[in-house]
């Protein structure tokens, strides 16, 4: 069986993943609060973890791993949304348009997901639908002396966890120090954290021993994986920017509710998205969406493939240079690949690379010594495993039919007069106005060769021989 070793974030080194039960590994992902579009950075952990989740199904066994990925739906983003569709006159009771607009946003999610080829998770819990599972672990808090009740809110007691800040290293002084913490009357402790809050009569809200209110974000996740996958398992994961304060303080009230567990086993955490070099912010003009790319003619394999470029650890810049190269090179991989038949294993040096703590780029650098060994049959299934084809190439990368042996024979001759003559310049034009008409030139010492993009137009090439 592959070893895999991961980079354990709460232990700060690299592992050999060792699963609590082969026949049932265990991941639990965070997931967006769907009250929009999911923009360019929320895609990365789907990525990161859509690969880890391929590669474990394929040591494992597809139906030996459990992935689970919430939805939070509890938020005031979304009722915000909510309130100003009531007050345009939109028919339906508040809690109905709510349910409406995470309705709306989940299914734009799933189609922005499924474009760029991440894999469904087993399970996609909304925060809606555990909040009596939430009430039962904040009882529970409250009865073991880790949380209080005070003016309608509950407050889990940080002092009440010593491990708290193990995850992220810090203490607590420090992350006060680092925090944006609310200051509040009710908190013994500026550091303690919302568990339960009271709403108003024009919000959501669930009735409770502590009055009508809805839960606090953190005790979301710690109840949802609970149901779903135990007091223990293997696998949790996100992105850096919720290590602290979301991570730490599920782990303190999960530990806390069960103290004969150990919440998670594993931590990993995927480094933040830049464009351009530059923090993805709407102020910089740099933020887009998924979909806005997706709408731009962006294929969502091109996308998936500037990903997995960089590794998860580290941070990923898109360019529109790599942009622009990942969609050459999967042209080029794909009209090699539709060569190949049958199904397949994955190529084991893609498989290795992956791994080793997700590799990535690693395993990019196989799939090119693939390509130059032209072993067309195991390109497709490594492709088809990293979710970069499906069963045949997409159509965007499909060359056109057209004869241009005459155009290759031109070329070949105008190449021969350059490097007798020393002078390019009727062969560098030539190239251009294939590349105007939509061809790409791929020129080697031994091969030419045209392939038509999805741009090709025939009519530029009239009167160029």
């Amino acid at each position: 069986m592959v070893e895999i070793k991961l980079t354990n974030t709460k232990t700060r080194r690299k592992e050999v993943f060792e699963p609590i039960d082969a026949s049932n590994v265990r991941m639990y992902v965070c997931g967006p609060t769907v009250y929009d579009r999911a923009h360019l950075g929320n895609a990365r952990p789907v990525v990161v973890f859509d690969v880890l989740y391929r590669l474990l199904r394929h040591v494992y066994g597809a139906d030996h791993v459990t992935y689970v990925r919430n939805f939070t739906d509890v938020d005031d983003r979304i009722n915000e949304t909510a309130q100003q569709r009531k007050a345009a006159g939109e028919p339906g009771a508040l809690e109905e348009l709510i349910r409406a607009r995470s309705d709306e946003t989940i299914a734009w999610y799933h189609a922005d997901m499924d474009a760029l080829a991440a894999l469904r998770p087993d399970s996609e819990p909304r925060a809606t639908e555990f909040i009596a599972q939430m009430v039962a672990m904040i009882e529970d808090l409250v009865a073991r002396g880790h949380a209080y009740a005070a003016q309608g809110h509950v407050l889990f007691a940080v002092d009440s966890y010593p491990a708290y800040g193990g995850l992220s290293g810090r203490s607590v002084d420090d992350m006060i120090a680092g925090a944006r913490v609310e200051v509040a009357p009710y908190k013994r402790n500026p550091m303690d954290f919302v568990l339960w809050k009271p709403s108003s009569s024009d919000l959501p809200g669930w009735d409770s021993p502590w009055g009508r209110g809805r839960p606090g974000w953190h005790i979301e996740c710690s109840a949802m994986s609970f149901a779903l996958l135990g007091a223990s398992f293997d696998i949790h994961g996100g992105g850096n920017d919720l290590m602290f304060p979301h991570h730490e303080n599920e782990i303190a009230q999960s530990c806390c509710a069960h103290p004969e567990a150990d919440f998670a086993h594993t931590w990993l955490h995927n480094e933040m998205l830049q464009v351009e070099g530059k923090k993805m912010s709407k102020s910089l003009g740099n933020f887009f969406t998924v979909r806005d790319l997706l709408d731009q003619g962006v294929p969502g394999e091109v996308i998936r493939l500037v990903f997995l470029g960089t590794h998860y650890r580290k941070p990923m810049d898109w360019t529109e240079k790599k942009r622009i190269e990942a969609e050459a090179t999967l042209r080029k991989w794909y009209a090699q690949a539709i060569q190949g038949v049958g199904r397949g294993d994955p190529y084991i040096g893609v498989v290795d690379a992956l791994a080793d703590d997700l590799n990535t780029a690693g395993a990019i650098a196989e799939l090119h010594q693939l390509s130059l060994a032209n072993d067309v049959a195991t390109l497709r299934h490594t492709l088809q495993f990293l979710g970069l084809m499906e069963d045949e190439a997409p159509e965007w990368a499909v060359p056109k039919s057209f004869d241009f042996m005459d155009y290759v024979d031109a070329l070949k001759t105008l190449r021969a007069e350059a490097l007798e003559t020393k002078n390019f310049a009727k062969l560098d034009s030539f190239r251009s106005s294939l590349k105007a008409a939509g061809v790409e030139v791929q020129m080697t010492k031994e091969n030419v060769d045209l392939l038509a993009t999805p741009d090709f137009d025939p009519a530029k090439l009239e009167g160029l021989l």
